[in-house]
């Protein structure tokens, strides 16, 4: 069975809660990813900030991307998953919580992402489409 250490694509780079949105877009072009975690000083995960929130729930809201800071838009407790944990355990949380992108943790430090397309490469066709099936169904 696939870990989710041998699933996700390693480097995930932080935003840090005191950038600034225009400083997550441009990273975020930097590295072709349309979200970042957002870490603390304590180099923990705090949150995601994705392309979509840049836009959304800033832009289009008529606020300045260069002053609002990437830890504004931290909401509750990130959902993450440990780096040992067993394929169907990503696609439980993936499923469960309808993201697409899932922090992958290790001794408390983020060391990766898992996205759709990784779990598309990594996984069987059976378990692709039901996790396909999940997160894109109406509710």
């Amino acid at each position: 069975m696939t870990r989710a250490r041998e699933m996700m694509h390693l480097g995930a780079e932080c935003i840090q809660e005191g950038e600034t949105l225009a400083e997550a877009a441009r990273k975020m072009r930097d590295l072709n990813v349309g979200s970042l975690p957002i870490c603390g000083d304590d180099d923990r995960l705090h949150g995601i900030i994705t392309d979509r929130d840049i836009v959304v729930k800033c832009i289009a809201e008529g606020c300045d991307p260069e002053s609002v800071r990437a830890g504004e838009y931290e909401q509750g407790t990130p959902v993450w998953v440990n780096a040992d944990a067993d394929e169907d355990e990503v696609l439980q949380l993936m499923e469960e919580h309808r993201i697409r992108r899932l922090p992958v943790i290790d001794e408390s430090r983020l060391v990766g992402m898992i996205s759709e397309a990784d779990v598309v490469r990594r996984l069987p066709e059976d378990k692709v489409a039901h996790f396909v099936e999940s997160i894109y169904s109406a509710p």
